[in-house]
């Protein structure tokens, strides 16, 4: 007689393991220590098998019928279920040990000894940050062309083209090390180019440095012979990337050092809606030197003739020149510098957006609030500033994602 609810809770341990059966060889096997197994019995030439399926109460009596049906169909059909079974978890474990993330942490490993440790961690975190959420628990054998395509366009609807790139670039890379050992036999990344992915932006005046070569323009800027003015101009707009005209139109009353805030009035902002820079400690200590400077006047970085009008807008264009970063580097470069960065430490995208005042704006900053986010932000802008003195100092700084 088939086997019914009731029958199995009543069920009691006795001195020996008890079967009680439902029929077709399923039963349900209740121990002596009182756990309650679930058993088929089936033969696979002329051999007698018995196969678990679980444990009740966590595998029901229907949810056990469920599962030997599905076997004695594998049985109808010339295979054994439980060597199927073991076959599908070596598959399932296998395509684990071999997937995406898994190997292109292999590949990195293999990869970073070559590098600066800064560099590395910039790669590893791009990954974690924009490729594993989207293939990284994939078999990197079964990983094909149009994933990569979505993976990109993911990416690039958050404004970032350059890092979509970079992001096909380094899992090519990774593709390439597996085939080479053997974990994959082609490269899906070779069927992609961006450009039948990205949609192309016209670029204009937007000359910039690789976030790599960083460091040695924030060392130059240090060791800067020319006017303590204009080297700190150059420190301030690293640390806020604030627009150039923002920056040496910046006015004293703008800013509430205690507060630690900058508050830029609309009529001088591009898009003609106020906009709050938060300080960060850094900030507050540059600022409070220039105030030694600058501070008996009313601009922060006065022009040379006239201490009420600004500095002139090519200065510190001139003086990346003079540096050796001519047709490299421009004031603007350092916001490109920044929100490419800032995507890769795992940023959100409008945090970023909002804290860089960008023109062209999104569904989530088409509606600006000038204070959206500004916690969030805040805590943004002390990181970027940690991360600029770990660049002259040397000390790698671990980033994680913001968090409200």
């Amino acid at each position: 007689m088939p086997l019914t609810d009731t029958a199995i809770k009543k069920a009691r341990p006795g001195d020996k393991p008890v079967k009680l059966s439902d029929g077709k060889g399923l039963y349900l096997l209740v121990n002596p220590v009182g756990s309650k197994l679930w058993r088929w019995k089936y033969r696979v030439l002329g051999k007698e098998k018995v196969m678990s399926l679980g444990i009740y109460p966590d595998v029901s009596l229907a949810q056990a019928r469920e599962g030997m049906d599905k076997a004695r169909k594998i049985l109808a059909a010339g295979d054994d279920p439980m060597a199927i079974r073991k076959a599908d978890k070596v598959a399932t474990r296998t395509a684990a040990e071999n997937s995406f993330e898994t190997v292109a942490r292999l590949w990195w490993a293999h990869w970073k000894p070559a590098r600066s440790e800064q560099h590395a961690g910039q790669v590893i975190r791009r990954f974690e940050a924009n490729v594993f959420p989207h293939i990284g628990s994939r078999p990197v054998s079964e990983i094909q062309a149009p994933e990569l395509v979505a993976m990109l366009k993911a990416i690039a609807a958050r404004g970032v083209n350059d890092l979509a790139k970079r992001a096909l670039q380094t899992s090519s890379q990774v593709f390439r090390y597996a085939i080479a050992h053997g974990q994959a036999t082609r490269n899906p990344a070779t069927d992609i180019k961006p450009s039948d992915v990205l949609v192309s932006r016209q670029k204009k005046n937007l000359a910039r440095i690789d976030g790599k070569e960083l460091p040695e323009l924030l060392r130059h800027i240090d060791a800067y012979h020319g006017a303590a003015m204009t080297r700190l101009a150059m420190k301030l707009m690293a640390i806020t990337f604030v627009r150039t005209t923002e920056l040496i139109g910046a006015r004293w009353a703008e800013f509430d050092l205690d507060a630690a805030r900058w508050d830029i009035p609309a009529e001088r902002m591009k898009m003609k809606t106020p906009h709050i820079v938060p300080l960060s400690v850094q900030a507050v200590n540059l600022l409070q030197t220039l105030q030694l400077i600058t501070g008996h006047s009313v601009m922060l970085f006065p022009g040379e003739r006239d201490h009420e009008k600004p500095m002139s807008n090519n200065t510190i264009l001139k003086a990346l020149e003079r540096m050796g970063y001519k047709g490299r580097m421009t004031g603007h470069g350092f916001r490109g510098v920044a929100s490419t960065l800032l995507h890769e430490m795992g940023f959100d995208h409008a945090h970023i957006e909002l804290q860089l005042a960008h023109q062209e704006r999104d569904e989530v900053s088409a509606a600006y609030n000038h204070a959206t986010y500004l916690k969030q932000r805040a805590k943004m802008m002390q990181h970027w500033a940690d991360y600029l003195d770990s660049c002259t100092t040397g000390r790698v700084l671990a980033f994680k994602r913001a968090t409200a």
